[in-house]
């Protein structure tokens, strides 16, 4: 069961794909975070979900807005996946303690090993404002995410 909107965001610390640890408490006080729980990377849909937020990247990495995405993947392949597709934004590393932060949230499916579609719009003092849940062959609607946004 997802977190439920007006909670307390679990705060975190994962690595990107470029070895950095990203805690979500980095952004408190200061922007408002887009948390997007995706199941694999290399996947058809996984990749168009985040290709289609590479294209639209300024309006979710901004002086307001941090875009956050978190898979299962080692940081590893997250590396080789954004030099693939041209990410640029931070992809997280759930992959050690497996799912830890997926759990935390409630979308870490555990019999198939990986998150599902969790998407989480967070604001400025850490408090989950928006969120929508997808089943894995589900892709998201970029606009649903705009539109939660501007409301904050």
């Amino acid at each position: 069961m997802a977190i439920d909107v007006g909670t307390k965001a679990p705060d975190f610390t994962l690595k990107s794909q470029h070895g950095e640890s990203v805690s979500l408490s980095d952004y408190r006080g200061n922007k408002n975070v887009v948390l997007i729980f995706y199941p694999f990377a290399f996947t058809g849909v996984c990749t168009g979900e985040l290709c289609a937020l590479r294209d639209e990247l300024p309006a979710f990495v901004n002086d307001d807005v941090q875009l956050l995405a978190v898979s299962n993947d080692s940081p590893f392949a997250l590396r080789v996946f954004a030099e693939q597709e041209g990410l640029e934004y931070p992809l997280l590393s759930d992959f050690w303690p497996h799912g830890e932060a997926s759990r935390a949230y409630g979308v870490f499916d555990e019999e198939k090993g990986c998150a599902v579609r969790g998407t989480f719009i967070i604001d400025t003092e850490g408090v989950v404002r928006w969120s929508v849940i997808n089943g894995l062959p589900d892709a998201r609607d970029l606009n649903e995410y705009l539109k939660a946004l501007e409301t904050l």
